[in-house]
């Protein structure tokens, strides 16, 4: 099975959906909302998701880390979009057809402008090698974060290239794991902070979550002292057996202690991911107290990495917190 965690295409649904018109409850504005049926997906069924490997979805913002400029470098997500007038012919066509397949695009003048730095995601089709829009009429793609960038200020907050760090979320690497498979859940559950190298994590995509980040559901920081760390895809395992069926993970979501997430995420030996989010299910989000800002979680964030004595970066406000341990992922917070 190839590393978990690849996330470069848009993610399907592990049961069939369907459009209803009504409000959306995960988007303002949003007159209509994407609901699963209680019917598994095609897809789903051909990757063995029976078999999969289930992991927590994270409420962030995607991210990838790859070469640029000869270094590892931290990438953000952003997809080529229509402009206005392409978006008008491609929406009646939705209309009409009820899909975005079948519509006729002209790349070079149907869609906005991109950096010249920016990457078409793994996966995106050609032609005439040119990237073309996938059926909800984007290109999904990446572009570089440069430190300092201020529209991607709390990307470039978490990367330090001159370190070659980044600061990762992730569960606390046990010894000997054979030892903790009888231990109490706080303690399996048991999250850190640390700063990793960024060549340990090329290839990989990962999501950005905290105090900007569409709404900062798990809880970290505050407005003054804002705090942002990247969370590997599939890193965060979900330990017990889910059922592959529409009512029981809907209980599932709202009777258990481990449902208190956003949603899930199965890894398939193929390499397919399939999800489920918990507004598929009509279920709200967040929901009270979720389940990562809930965990336990250490700092590991080596005072070595203070150089440069600047109280606004983060990597300087966590190492000032080296080796303190928070009993929950909200509970950590910066001396003012």
């Amino acid at each position: 099975m190839r590393r978990l965690g690849s996330v470069q295409q848009k993610v399907p649904c592990v049961f069939t959906t369907e459009v209803k018109e009504e409000a959306s409850r995960k988007r303002d504005c949003q007159s209509y909302q994407v609901v699963a049926t209680e019917t598994l997906n095609p897809v789903a069924m051909d990757a063995n998701v029976e078999s999969a490997v289930a992991t927590e979805k994270v409420d962030g913002t995607c991210c990838y880390v790859s070469v640029f400029r000869g270094q590892p470098y931290l990438w953000a997500r952003l997809d080529r979009k229509p402009n206005k007038q392409a978006e008008k012919r491609f929406k009646r066509h939705q209309h009409l057809h009820h899909s975005g397949k079948g519509f006729s695009w002209n790349v070079e003048e149907d869609f906005k402008s991109v950096p010249e730095s920016w990457i078409p995601a793994h996966g995106v089709k050609h032609v005439n090698d040119q990237p073309v829009p996938d059926e909800n009429g984007h290109i999904p793609g990446w572009v570089p974060v440069d430190r300092g960038s201020k529209q991607y200020c709390w990307h470039s907050s978490v990367v330090d290239y001159e370190l070659g760090a980044a600061l990762l979320l992730r569960p606390i690497q046990h010894k000997d794991q054979n030892n903790h498979n009888n231990a109490q859940c706080d303690q399996l559950e048991a999250l850190e902070i640390c700063a990793v190298p960024l060549n340990e994590l090329l290839g990989q995509t990962l999501e950005l979550i905290g105090t900007n980040v569409n709404g900062n559901p798990y809880g970290l920081g505050c407005k003054k002292r804002p705090l942002h760390c990247l969370v590997s895809h599939g890193s965060l395992s979900v330990s017990e057996s889910l059922p592959l069926d529409f009512h029981k993970l809907r209980s599932w979501f709202q009777t258990r202690p481990e449902g208190r997430v956003e949603g899930i995420v199965w890894h398939c030996s193929d390499g397919t991911l399939i999800k489920l989010h918990r507004h598929h299910l009509g279920l709200r989000w967040p929901d009270g107290d979720t389940l990562l800002g809930s965990r336990p979680v250490a700092v590991r964030v080596d005072a070595a990495v203070n150089e440069y004595d600047d109280s606004k970066d983060l990597f300087t406000s966590l190492s000032k917190l080296n080796g303190r341990k928070f009993e929950r992922l909200r509970d950590l917070q910066f001396e003012s």
